[in-house]
């Protein structure tokens, strides 16, 4: 329905300058239901489990997790016919190759690096919703309406689809993220996330409506085309409408200085809720970050290029210093380096893109970008959910409780430290080291030298605190006090948690034995 009523607004955008034309365009659009499939699917789930909670009787409350995990499953798999990348839908009947959807490469990419994030997520929440009395229907139907805005989002084609697409992403997350009724952090965390993200989505808004003016459009391709060439007269319209357009997307990647809800948000918030901000939610910002530059603003890139390049510099430095005044015994100190982490990881996304303003082929740029975030989404996942078990025996979370990890959990230590020099770009974590290098490569092709060196800088500061966590993981334990009672046996891991880390491990493992898996889109251009 999103996708029905996004796409006929911008027809009915667009479609008035086909009548003043002198002819009158048909407003009646066909729908290719397996382009949409994916989205469609995962909301489809969300009614499915809504509707599902109110028949269930408590002690079966459970299976909304498994039927949640088997909607994000399907609509997965339904990315398989759409590899090709060639299916368009919502396309104006004047003009059939202006369409306000097309599943090509990127779309479907950056929607399987969304529903994987999203799967993860959903086998990390099954056990905490039973322990922590969470409402289960609430959270299943909240996770899977966002992972539908968020599969959408990187298939639109027309500024009103992406707003839409953008919030549909957003509001259930705020809602998440305040889930645990009663809980002071949880609800100051919720309400610092949405005062934050609804003044950015009303920056947002203007822009959209200074470049709506400004071209008389709303489809991408369209935009483009008219900002080639703009009205002298509107021209500084155009320009702040271009800049005040990019808010909305840096809140969601938390580029700074739009980045101060990260650290209390994700302290706040349930820890699979943590996790899901992390990664989905910045692959919802940067692929709409990616969408509009690329596709509609390219001939504006002598005003959104330097702001990046700026913006990236000053993102990884602020996240990276961050981290690493993070002391080891504070409470949530380790969720705490994760949000700061994330924070310097967005700085690295983003130069691609800022690069893209300066390459012959920013379509190619960008390719880099998408390379580095499918690394970052498996082993930042994965960092999270071995927070999450230790979060069972250790509710604090601090650094300082994973010292001896390895001497209880050993493939548990094993995988996070694995995890950790991936994020830090250290052998064994290949796919690492190769992803910093491609974005490395896109800045000094590009001609941005000083973006280099800064992310250079910004790498080996990075490196202290990885190896410091990771150093910690193969500690003597501490000695219990004299006369306190020693355990006799170790908690039970949970299935599905266990299968969170499995799987991101091996996904992990396999990208650092064959890189090319995910480096070859830094070679071609998705879009």
């Amino acid at each position: 329905m999103t996708v029905l009523a996004a796409g006929a607004g911008s027809a009915v955008a667009d479609g008035t300058a086909a009548q003043a034309a002198g002819g009158v365009a048909s407003l009646v659009q066909s729908v290719d239901w397996l382009a949409i499939a994916p989205p469609t699917l995962a909301a489809l789930f969300a009614l499915i489990v809504l509707v599902t909670d109110l028949f269930l009787p408590e002690r079966r409350k459970p299976v909304l997790g498994w039927i949640s995990v088997a909607g994000l499953v399907l609509a997965g798999l339904s990315l398989l016919p759409l590899l090709r990348g060639d299916r368009t839908t919502f396309c104006l009947t004047a003009r059939p190759e202006v369409c306000s959807y097309a599943a090509d490469h990127f779309a479907v990419v950056i929607q399987l690096l969304v529903l994987g994030g999203a799967l993860l997520t959903a086998l990390l929440s099954i056990n905490p919703i039973k322990d922590q009395k969470l409402p289960g229907g609430e959270f299943w139907f909240l996770l899977l309406s966002s992972a539908a805005g968020a599969a959408l989002l990187p298939a639109s084609r027309d500024l009103a689809t992406l707003v839409i697409a953008l919030e549909v992403a957003s509001l259930p997350v705020f809602a998440l993220v305040g889930i645990r009724r009663g809980d002071k952090l949880s609800s100051e965390a919720a309400l610092k996330f949405f005062l934050s993200s609804v003044t950015a989505t009303a920056v947002m808004l203007l822009g959209v409506s200074f470049v709506y003016a400004a071209t008389g459009s709303l489809h991408l391709d369209r935009v483009a085309e008219a900002l080639t060439h703009p009205d002298p007269q509107l021209d500084v319209l155009a320009k702040a409408g271009v800049a005040l357009t990019l808010v909305g997307f840096a809140f969601k990647t938390a580029v700074a200085p739009f980045h101060f809800w990260v650290p209390d948000t994700y302290v706040g918030a349930p820890l699979p809720v943590a996790a899901y901000l992390s990664v989905v939610g910045k692959a919802v910002g940067f692929s709409g970050l990616i969408v509009v530059t690329v596709e509609a603003f390219p001939s504006y890139g002598d005003v959104w290029g330097p702001v990046l390049a700026v913006l990236a510099a000053l993102t990884m430095t602020v996240g990276n210093v961050a981290a690493l005044r993070q002391r080891p015994d504070r409470a949530h100190s380790a969720v705490r380096l994760l949000a700061w982490s994330s924070v310097g990881q967005a700085g690295y996304l983003l130069v691609p893109i800022a690069s893209a303003a300066y390459a012959d082929d920013a379509a190619h740029a960008v390719g880099s970008t998408v390379a580095y975030a499918l690394m970052y989404a498996a082993v930042n996942l994965g960092a999270f959910a071995v927070a999450a078990l230790v979060a069972r025996t250790h509710p604090d979370n601090r650094i300082a409780d994973y010292r001896g990890l390895y001497a209880s959990r050993p493939l548990y230590a094993l995988a996070l430290g694995f995890f950790l020099l991936c994020l830090a770009g250290l052998p064994p974590g290949i796919i690492g080291l190769f992803a910093k290098v491609t974005v490395f490569s896109a800045a000094v092709d590009a001609g941005l030298a000083w973006l280099a060196v800064v992310m250079a800088v910004n790498v080996v500061i990075a490196l202290y605190y990885y190896l410091q966590w990771t150093a910690v993981l193969f500690r003597a334990p501490e000695a219990a006090p004299e006369g306190a009672a020693v355990p006799v046996a170790r908690p039970r891991i949970p299935a599905a948690l266990a299968t969170a880390v499995g799987l991101t491990a091996l996904v992990g493992i396999v990208l650092s034995g064959a890189p090319q898996l995910v480096l070859r889109f830094a070679s071609g251009a998705l879009l």
